[in-house]
This record gives structure tokens, sequence and C-alpha cells, in this order.
């Protein structure tokens, strides 16, 4: 035979002498079948370079050998980087152990991408991009009894997660805009469905002690960070921290066409680190996180469920405080 040719089951079957099903059985590692007789197949398909059609092994094991990767599509564009690089953690894991991964998006309200995919038992399993303090995807999944991960963290029950540990983050961010002695500093954050927004903003509430403070939450678009800028300076802040890359991009912006000075007029940090900020000058002190490495455990997670392992409840990834030259 030409071994360059894609062997089959019924290949293996004849220069073996077994009947297909005995040849099946050997590499799922179902069904009553010797030692022996398992050892010879496996050993020939290895020397052969066969590897089963995924399809027909699929069926064999009541499995698609896909995992959902599902996320916001009505997010901003920004944004896009951090579930890009999370995906390729996602994929680099996923093509280790043979799946494939179905990208799909949900919108504020509309989860039908992800109900496709379920409901056509396309996939094995899902790994949700984000999470929300009302979920109706993690509500879903959990009516449907469908093997997901979650990105990030959630007060629903029996859910598992995978996160960075943001409020332990935040907080040390915090602490250390404390210690440098700033008088009254201003927190710009995101939209308050998200639960990685509140997770920043209770560790910045921990961190930041008796210091005063003034909050602008839910600043989903440029005019409302922008005119939370001007209220920061209109109060007297002496710093400002935005709760992600995004907030703190428009907040620089605003901040050059009103000719403050980083850091001698203001301190400026952001809670998320990403090449947005890269350019900027001077250097934005920031918390830096891995998100290729959150997908790649995502993924193991999800697999180790789909495998019927038992698995920790919630994952806390590390972060790094890194300090430039915005807070110096």
């Amino acid at each position: 035979m030409d071994n360059d040719k894609r062997k089959t089951i019924e290949d293996v079957a004849k220069a073996l002498g077994l009947s297909k099903s005995t040849v099946s059985r050997s590499i799922s590692g179902k069904g009553r079948i010797s030692a022996d007789t398992r050892q010879k197949v496996l050993d020939y398909i290895e020397e052969s370079n066969y590897r089963p059609n995924p399809l027909a092994r699929g069926l064999s094991e009541s499995r698609t050998y896909n995992v959902g990767w599902v996320v916001p599509g009505d997010d901003h564009m920004p944004s896009l980087y951090f579930y890009q690089r999370c995906l390729q953690g996602v994929l680099r894991a996923a093509v280790k152990a043979d799946y494939d991964v179905l990208i799909t998006t949900i919108g504020d309200g509309d989860i039908s991408g992800l109900k496709r995919i379920t409901e056509n038992h396309k996939v094995d399993g899902v790994i949700l991009g984000r999470s929300l303090y009302k979920d109706d995807s993690i509500v879903y999944l959990k009516e449907q009894g469908l093997p997901f991960v979650v990105v990030g963290s959630t007060e629903e029950k029996g859910v598992i997660q995978v996160d960075n540990d943001h409020v332990a983050a935040c907080r040390e961010l915090a602490s250390i805009l404390r210690m440098k002695g700033v008088r009254r500093v201003s927190f710009i954050g995101g939209d308050m469905r998200l639960v990685v927004t509140g997770s920043r903003l209770q560790g910045f509430k921990e961190g930041i002690g008796d210091v005063r403070t003034q909050i602008c939450m839910d600043c989903t678009d440029d005019g409302k960070v922008r005119r939370a800028v001007e209220e920061a300076l209109a109060s007297g802040s002496d710093c400002i921290v935005c709760e992600d890359d995004r907030i703190c991009q428009i907040v620089m912006e605003k901040l050059k066409d009103m000719e403050v000075d980083i850091p001698a007029d203001l301190k400026l940090a952001s809670c998320y680190d990403s090449r947005l900020l890269r350019n900027y000058r001077p250097q934005i002190t920031a918390l830096k996180y891995d998100p290729m490495e959150l997908g790649k455990r995502s993924f193991e997670t999800l697999l180790a469920v789909i495998n019927g392992q038992e698995v920790e409840g919630r994952m806390l990834l590390g972060y790094e405080v890194v300090l430039k030259g915005s807070t110096q």
C-alpha cells in the first residue's frame, strides 16, 4: 500500500487479519478485547502513522472533537485584542488535544449563536469569554448540562471559572498609589454589568484606604470618559485610575487636549495593560496579565471536565504591577 495514502480502519483490519469492529474497539479502548490484540493494533497504527478519521472517531465516542469559543459581538473594538490573545491560547491547547474550535458571538440579550452550536450538538463543551452579573449564557448552559468554563468570574453556583485575580491586583495597585502620597484619586470605570468591572472597582476601594476618592462608572463611550476627566480635574484629583486600557487611552487624549502634564500635574494608571498603551509618553503604570495563558488554562480545564475529571471550581491566575513614568 502507498504509505502516503491515508489508511482506513478497513486497511488496518486487512493488514492484521482482524475485523473492523475489533480494530475500532482496540483504538477506542471500549468493549471486550484482549490485551494482546489491542496492543497488536496499537503497535501497527503507530508504525504506519495511522490516524483515525476525526468524524468516524467522534461518532464512535459520541464526541464532536469541537469546543465553542463564545465572545460578545457588541463589545468595544479595542477589547478584541484581549479576546484574540485569549483565543490564541485556546487554539494552541486545542491543537495538542486534537480538537478544533468553533467561534460564535453573542449580543446584548441575544444568545442565539450559543444556542445554535449547543442544540445542534456541534461542540463537546463551551468556553465563555466574558461574564455578566446577570448572564443569560451561563443560565442557559447550566440548564443544558453541557460542560462549560467561564473566562472570568460569576456569582452563579457550580460554575467552573478561570480568571485573573483582578481584586488582588487592583488592591495592590491602589495601595502603591496611596503609599506614593496621592491626596485625591478619581476612578473611571466601564460597564457595571461586567463582573470584571466590579472586581476591579472592589480591589481599588480596598487598596486606596482613606484617600479621598471620586468614582465615575458606566463610562461606556468616549463622551462619558471625557466628562469624567473634566470632573476629576474640577474636584482637585491628583491621580486618575482607569478601569481598562480603552478608558485610559481616551483619558490620555483628553488630558493632552487640556494640556495637562503627566505626571507633573496628574498621575495616571490603568487596571489593564495592552498594546493600546505602548506608544504613549510617558509610559503608563498598569496591571499586566497573560491572556494567552488564560485561554490555555481555560481549554485544559474544559477538556478535563469533558473527560469526567475533577477540576478546581475557580482558578485565579497571577498578575504583575508594572510601574512606569505616569506615576513617578
